[in-house]
């Protein structure tokens, strides 16, 4: 969890990516709530950017009720090397599994499954893997008939296969160990393609469930609004299941529209005749009378006047857009910079 999440900015000027409001909660707790189901009872946080504010949230873990530690890396030490620099916290023996997850990806596969597949046959690394209709952009995986990994194929052109690496790993304990410690490795090119150069067994646990990288500002209203709906799975979503959910103190007009799995967050305000449909209202945010927020992230106390329409936008903490969309304090929206309106918009690819 030590990258900037520079794609959600401005959002992540002020909080790592991991702790940005999704469907009512940190996006971590989601994380957190699928580990403690399937039966993890300890986790070890690896953070670095605004490293404070994991442990100033979730504490010991004792109210999600798991056992909670914190690392913190000072310097960039690459997916390998964030992996090694907790491995003193971990309480797994040599030949017992561990369970690694990317900190920016809501899935819905069975964890559970990928342990017991883990464990049954004595693998080394397992990986979770899923088909995406263009995985150019992904880190590719190819497997034989028995599910063993034959490659690890970085971002290429032609991929040989649409299984992608998910981001969930089981490792055995012995393999976090044997990474070099305290420099930058990578797994992706170095631990698991060397594994695979010593003929160490490496599985891949296919799954066709929910998979969705929160990256990008389209992914992560996509990521809130599904989770929001019951696409996405997670018992950590404060409320009931539906096209909407309103969080504590908010005061929606009764003539005003929220669908799509909108969130408005607590103590914010939609006006009369306001229109909130696929969008994620941060707390203390205000939309104002007849204002249209679609596809969009309305950041934290940010007002939107009258009338106004915001249309696939991320609107940063504290901003005020006019009655007619006009500039009134200083913005910043997808992409990072200043801008005098309204007028950019992101897109699923930004």
């Amino acid at each position: 969890m030590g990258g900037k999440g520079t794609r959600l900015r401005p959002l992540t000027l002020t909080a790592p990516k991991p702790m940005l409001p999704t469907a009512g909660v940190p996006f971590l707790t989601h994380q957190l709530a699928r580990a403690r189901d399937a039966g993890i009872d300890h986790v070890v946080l690896a953070t670095s950017y605004r490293a404070e504010t994991f442990e100033q949230h979730f504490g010991d873990g004792s109210a999600l009720g798991i056992d909670l530690e914190y690392v913190t890396e000072t310097e960039p030490l690459g997916t390998g090397g964030g992996i090694r620099n907790v491995a003193e916290r971990l309480r797994a023996k040599p030949d017992e599994p561990v369970v690694v997850f990317n900190g920016d990806v809501l899935s819905g596969h069975d964890i559970a499954a990928q342990i017991a597949l883990h464990e049954r046959t004595l693998t080394a690394v397992t990986l979770y893997l899923t088909p995406v209709e263009d995985p150019r952009a992904f880190g590719c995986v190819p497997i034989d008939d028995s599910g063993r990994v034959t490659a690890f194929l970085e971002k290429t052109p032609e991929p040989t296969t649409n299984l992608i690496n998910a981001g969930c790993y089981v490792f055995r304990r012995e393999v976090i160990d044997a990474i070099p410690y305290g420099q930058p490795v990578s797994v992706e090119r170095e631990t698991f393609p060397q594994l695979l150069s010593n003929g160490d067994l490496v599985m891949g646990y296919v799954s066709n469930d929910y998979w969705l990288d929160l990256g990008t500002p389209a992914a992560f209203v996509q990521g809130s609004c599904d989770l929001v709906r019951g696409i996405a799975p997670s018992s950590a979503v404060p409320g009931a299941i539906g096209d909407r959910l309103i969080l504590d103190g908010a005061r929606v007009s009764g003539n005003a529209v929220v669908v799509g799995g909108s969130c408005i967050g607590a103590r914010a305000t939609v006006g009369d005749n306001a229109t909130v449909d696929g969008s994620v209202v941060f707390d203390d945010a205000v939309i104002e009378a007849g204002a249209q927020v679609r596809a969009s992230i309305i950041g934290r106390g940010a007002r939107i006047g009258a009338g106004s329409v915001v249309d696939g936008v991320v609107v940063g903490d504290a901003a005020q857009i006019g009655e007619r969309n006009e500039l009134l304090t200083g913005m910043r929206i997808w992409p990072d910079v200043v801008l005098p309106a309204v007028s950019v918009r992101f897109s699923s690819d930004a």
